[in-house]
């Protein structure tokens, strides 16, 4: 077994993902209400690795919520400064991060991560994540008169590139760690830690 960073022994999975990531970040990408915040402070645990989501990090940067962001400087403003806090996230931080939804969207922002971070989609079908986001009022792009075909435009037009990062591991209504367990599988398959077994 080896250690994390906490110094406390991982089981042989953990530490083979552990040694394999070399202090690179892992970057859970994908839609809003996929389950990248709950999965990522489990998986972060797991191995014994800091989390961070980068929602939170922009929020306390500009001191204000993400929807008081939208009303007042809009989108591309809140997509220059998540641009801005990913990036330093990807310089300072060894651990986990979750991002928003958009992030990856961003040509820079993507090719930033695919150069220091491991990528995963956390990919969920359009009735998981419409059932996950209706229990959380206030998500500024779903504030529209048809909020269901909002969330399937953003789906149609962001799962092409979403598609685009290092893994894709599948959210479902299953308990998180079920996905945790996908995650570590998927990243210990990519760089073919497995073998050694």
């Amino acid at each position: 077994m080896g250690q994390n960073a906490t110094g406390i022994a991982k089981p042989k999975a953990e530490s083979q993902v552990l040694d394999a990531l070399a202090g690179r970040p892992v970057v859970l990408v994908g839609m809003m209400g996929a389950g990248k915040t709950t999965v990522g402070r489990r998986l972060a645990n797991r191995l014994g690795l800091p989390f961070t989501d980068s929602d939170a990090e922009i929020e306390t940067a500009a001191g204000m919520s993400i929807p008081d962001i939208f009303a007042a400087h809009g989108e591309p403003e809140f997509r220059a400064g998540e641009a801005r806090v990913i990036s330093r996230l990807l310089r300072e931080h060894q651990g986990i991060i979750a991002t928003g939804g958009g992030a990856f969207i961003n040509p820079e922002t993507r090719d930033a991560i695919k150069t220091h971070a491991v990528s995963i989609w956390i990919k969920a079908d359009f009735d998981l994540l419409f059932a996950r986001v209706s229990k959380r009022p206030g998500r500024p792009l779903l504030q529209t008169p048809d909020p269901r075909g909002t969330l399937q435009g953003l789906i149609d037009k962001r799962y092409p590139v979403y598609a685009l990062a290092d893994l894709t591991v599948a959210s479902r209504d299953v308990p998180h760690d079920v996905v945790v367990n996908d995650i570590l599988a998927a990243i210990s398959r990519h760089f073919d830690t497995t073998k050694a077994q």
